[in-house]
């Protein structure tokens, strides 16, 4: 809603909101994470066929800051396209974040990059979100998933060895800790719950045809770093569908080919090649990277 925000920060809170009841019949366009919660949907749809008595589903919740009055223009534009959200949270002016719990929240997203730090600081999985620069066609029937490694789904430990010894000290320590699993980052319980529900449609052998499939999409570097990385994930109890290890090569060129809904990084010029070839891209505000990579982008966040 860039035209909505523009009005709210030009003329007030008034006459945004005398704008949206005016205009309450006029739907919305699709924003960053429209296919993305598409997928989680048609992940539950299958889910209800295979267990209709079940209630293990995605939850998806619309918070938003917006007044009370725009709840009618989201409804309606929300109904247009067939989505199935009955869970709203409209703060009027005030952040979201403070229900985040309350809602037992393990995965926000927002196009507002201080409340997901503010999120990320609560303790709750968060990641602000980029459009692609162009769009990419996306597969209706299988939700895809990619993630980066360190200080998305594992701690910064590693990633701080890299920033202030360099690249041979990195290789030596993982080595050396080849069998410690990494510690958690702020993004392994999502991946946990992608696994949970996976496992759900391997027990009715739909292993190759499960609707939800994760990758894992990293600067590492296989031989030298990357036992390590696949040795904690099996500790979890985890299962990544494909792990690729580029060694510092951009990563844009290989999400296009993959083309997930979401992808999840914790440094920005990784974000930008992304969605440079299309990608939606979420920025993880977590760990040291974000002390040494200070993007100049800037995007207008969505009122949400």
């Amino acid at each position: 809603m860039v035209e909505e925000r523009k009005i709210y920060e030009e003329q007030g809170v008034e006459k945004y909101v005398e704008y949206q009841q005016a205009n309450e019949n006029v739907t919305l366009k699709p924003g960053p994470a429209f296919s993305f919660v598409k997928a989680l949907e048609q992940v539950n749809a299958r889910l209800r066929e295979l267990y209709p008595n079940d209630e293990e589903l995605f939850d998806i919740v619309l918070m938003t800051n917006n007044h009370a009055q725009v709840g009618v223009r989201l409804i309606n534009s929300i109904n247009h396209y067939g989505l199935l959200i009955e869970r709203f949270c409209m703060t009027g002016g005030k952040s979201p974040v403070g229900y985040l719990k309350a809602y037992l929240t393990n995965l926000y997203l927002s196009a507002d990059s201080e409340k997901v730090q503010e999120a990320i600081e609560a303790g709750i999985a968060a990641a602000t979100l980029f459009t692609g620069n162009k769009k990419v066609p996306y597969d209706d029937k299988q939700l895809r998933v990619a993630f980066d490694g360190d200080a998305v789904l594992f701690s910064d430990e590693s990633e701080i060895i890299v920033k202030e010894h360099g690249l041979d000290r990195f290789f030596e320590h993982e080595q050396i800790n080849e069998n410690k699993p990494l510690a958690q980052g702020p993004l392994k319980g999502f991946l946990e719950d992608l696994g949970r529900l996976q496992k759900k449609f391997y027990v009715k052998n739909e292993r190759l045809d499960s609707p939800i499939r994760t990758y894992l999409v990293t600067a590492r570097s296989a031989a030298s770093s990357g036992a390590r990385v696949l040795k904690t994930l099996r500790s979890w109890g985890v299962q990544i569908d494909e792990a690729l290890f580029l060694a510092g090569a951009p990563k844009g060129p290989i999400l296009a080919k993959i083309r997930p809904h979401i992808f999840f990084d914790d440094q920005m010029f990784h974000i930008e090649g992304a969605r440079q070839l299309g990608t939606i891209a979420a920025h993880v505000p977590y760990g040291i990277g974000q002390k040494y990579h200070k993007s100049k982008l800037k995007e207008s966040p969505a009122t949400n």
